[in-house]
């Protein structure tokens, strides 16, 4: 499908973000701990586009995660990128920024795309089309902003990141020509452990009590795990105000209406049972919107099954490029279609090899694959013996 002018494409993709953002209280219970966080800038995108809330990664592990959605295709099929500890990416697997490079877009990342492995960032050009000018502090952002507390303040210790990501934003901006759309990746890691204890309610005010009666059943709901996850929490509130920095540099650009923004996260939260790395609900289930002004209606719930896997075709159909045939099928008609996606309607697959060397003696993989519907979840552990 070709469109009259080609969008521009910008994909805000956090590393370990679950499904936490204040615009999904309305899809769960009052006990919900998206209660408790305001995400002004994920809201926006998800009120003047689409929220989706059955989005599901490929796989709960960074970097096959991001193999499946660099390539669109399962995880599985891209040889050792598969794994995440001894991971290799195969230059001769096409990815959708370096087709849509090949065919005009003026293509940049900032932060982490595809890593750890071999060579790190290889699927969106590596060093080539980086821009982080200004560095990235925002990795250890809760300790960066501590650090500097005690001669700046909050406030102004907060403006040294948000500054960050503003002025390597501007540089992948100013280096494109005035006729050519683009293709930008935002991959904040500061939701990736560790980050600064006591971070959440000094650095963002949120209060680790707000959390009691909320906290997932299997997790004690005691003061030292709240208030993990509440630390964990701010750094979620600290992505959102960098979505909402690369909102504003679109808008004074005057590309904003002209581009097609998803953002949504590559698992669960890390270092909690069942979450990253597990196949359950909090490790695949993650936050997901999709701006396109005249193309997606505004408001828009989509409910269907959705795996993150489907972007790469999606981004290159939104381009009026035609996904390769080896490719799952894109998500256009979710995007594009006047009707919400149906609740009972699909399913997804997620799977899982290897994570970390040493979690099975001699670094064995210990591969697993599930399917989620709306009533069931079923996981099948090929190798229960490790």
């Amino acid at each position: 499908m070709a469109y009259s002018k080609r969008p521009n494409i910008v994909f805000l993709f956090a590393d370990d973000w679950g499904r936490y953002a204040s615009a999904y209280r309305e899809f769960g219970d009052l006990n919900s701990i998206n209660h408790v966080i305001e995400t002004p800038n994920f809201d926006r995108i998800a009120s003047e586009g689409a929220i989706f809330t059955n989005a599901h990664v490929p796989a709960p592990s960074c970097t096959p995660c991001r193999s499946s959605i660099l390539s669109g295709t399962y995880f599985w099929e891209t040889g050792l990128g598969a794994i995440l500890e001894g991971s290799y990416w195969d230059d001769t697997i096409p990815t959708y920024p370096l087709m849509l490079e090949k065919k005009g877009y003026h293509i940049g990342y900032t932060y982490k795309v595809w890593s750890p492995g071999k060579t790190e960032n290889a699927p969106y050009g590596g060093q080539r089309t980086k821009y982080e000018p200004l560095g990235n502090k925002w990795k250890e952002f809760s300790q960066e902003v501590t650090q500097r507390v005690p001669e700046m303040g909050v406030d102004s210790a907060k403006q040294v990141l948000f500054d960050e990501t503003r002025d390597n934003f501007k540089s992948f901006l100013g280096d494109r020509s005035a006729d050519s759309p683009f293709c930008y990746w935002w991959g904040p890691v500061n939701t990736h452990r560790s980050w600064q204890k006591g971070s959440g309610k000094e650095l963002w005010g949120l209060d680790p009590d707000d959390l009691k009666g909320r906290m997932p059943d299997f997790l004690p709901d005691v003061h030292d795990i709240r208030e993990d996850f509440n630390d964990y929490l701010g750094e979620v509130l600290a992505v959102d105000h960098g979505v909402g920095i690369i909102l504003d540099e679109l808008e004074k650009a005057g590309e904003l209406d002209n581009t097609l923004i998803v953002i949504s996260g590559d698992h669960g939260i890390p270092g909690m049972p069942r979450a990253k790395c597990n196949l359950y609900d909090i490790g695949t289930q993650v936050t997901m919107a999709a701006r396109w002004p005249g193309k997606i209606k505004p408001g828009k719930i989509v409910n269907e099954f959705v795996n993150l896997m489907s972007l790469g075709p999606t981004f290159l159909e939104a381009a009026g490029e035609e996904p390769l045939d080896n490719m799952v099928d894109s998500i256009m008609p979710l995007f594009i279609s006047e009707d919400e996606g149906e609740n009972d309607s699909g399913y997804v697959v997620t799977g899982r090899e290897r994570h970390s060397t040493f979690a099975r003696t001699k670094g064995l993989p210990y591969p697993s694959r599930a399917i989620r519907t709306k009533d069931f979840l079923y996981i099948y552990n090929f190798a229960p013996d490790r």
